[in-house]
């Protein structure tokens, strides 16, 4: 996909503008806001851009769209728009390493940690800890402010009826993000497993809102919206978007539990030391009996585990064949999604592109 490849680096150039344009701006302030302009920057370099190709690939199904310089006023428009994407997108995760206590992130210390360690090496009074998790949290809030800066600067520079359409999209998927997440602390917070079917539905929920839609469905049609794509062109984009976004938390699901910290950047095991009631771990408690599922909940959700416990929880849910069922869900969403990307509603130029897409992050390995 040479689209992703020119675009991931024109999304990059425009982040590190703005970037330089705050720092310039915020330079009266002192030498006080280098750690956060440092951090910001050392967070916003790299990744896969998944939602600035769903942006992109947005505005494709309805127009052609062509990143060679000199840029177009809609290709222009797109990078900026997904460049705000891939900002709130960061916040996102700060916020989330913070709500659960993750130490890492990319293989690097997650944004709480890093500033409890620069408080620690500055000698500087009160708890490092918490200063490291004020510091993350107005961190994501800055973001997230200029996330909706720079959206606003796409929906500037578009017409005022694609504008409103852009910012409704953008707008739904902060509230189903805030939700999605507040409904996983939530989920934390049960003292027990509910029935499966329930469990599974309450998994479903958390995966959808907290990942799956704002991964794909909605920046597909912010894309969609900027290229002023009719009522048919989005609801394609939907049909396709939310089937890939689920197969994509579904394998972050299968890492979570099984994936090498080496190439995942994340503890190994995170997700059952955490105690996540995901659709993997809902499967495998189904099938357990009832000695066994004491231990298994004895040992799951309860802190940092030790390289036998972690085993054993792996081990287990391998048994119950748990991961093949997930990933025949996986299978079955993608099937889904290639359907729907081949809709008629849909630029003949953006089904491949979008297939591929959906492989890619259903397949992927980290």
């Amino acid at each position: 996909m040479q689209l992703s490849l020119s675009l991931a680096d024109l999304v990059q150039q425009r982040i590190d503008d703005f970037l330089d344009a705050q720092t310039e701006r915020l330079a009266p302030l002192g030498p006080d806001c280098d750690h956060l302009l440092a951090a910001t920057r050392d967070f916003l370099r790299g990744g896969k851009r998944f939602r600035a190709q769903a942006v992109a690939l947005g505005f494709q199904a309805t127009r052609s769209l062509s990143f060679d310089a000199p840029l177009s006023d809609d290709a222009g428009r797109v990078v900026t728009a997904a460049a705000a994407l891939e900002l709130f997108h960061a916040a996102a995760l700060i916020h989330d390493d913070v709500i659960d206590r993750s130490e890492t992130r990319r293989g690097r210390p997650a944004a709480h940690i890093s500033f409890a360690n620069l408080h620690r090496e500055r000698e500087w009074g009160t708890d490092a800890n918490h200063f490291g998790i004020a510091s993350a949290i107005l961190l994501g809030d800055l973001l997230q402010t200029w996330a909706d800066s720079l959206l606003q600067e796409a929906v500037n520079y578009s017409t005022p009826a694609a504008g409103r359409r852009v910012r409704a999209h953008f707008d739904r998927m902060r509230t189903e993000v805030a939700f999605g997440q507040y409904f996983d602390v939530l989920e934390e917070q049960y003292p027990t497993f509910a029935e499966t079917t329930e469990q599974l539905e309450r998994a479903t929920r958390v995966l959808l809102y907290k990942s799956a839609k704002y991964s794909v469905e909605e920046p597909l049609l912010i894309g969609a919206a900027l290229a002023e794509a009719t009522p048919e062109v989005e609801k394609a984009l939907s049909n396709y978007g939310i089937p890939v976004g689920v197969a994509f938390q579904l394998r972050d699901d299968l890492m979570g539990v099984f994936g090498d910290s080496k190439v995942t950047g994340k503890p190994a095991g995170g997700d059952l030391a955490e105690g996540k009631r995901t659709v993997l771990v809902t499967l495998a408690r189904e099938q357990l009996s009832g000695s066994v599922r004491g231990v298994f909940d004895d040992i799951f959700g309860s802190g940092e585990l030790d390289p036998e416990q972690l085993e054993i929880l792996r081990r287990t849910i391998v048994e119950t064949k748990a991961p093949q069922k997930v990933e025949e869900m996986i299978n079955k969403n993608i099937s889904l999604a290639t359907k729907h990307a081949r809709n008629t509603e849909i630029a003949g130029g953006a089904v491949e592109q979008l297939i591929a897409l959906a492989e890619k992050m259903a397949y992927r390995e980290a």
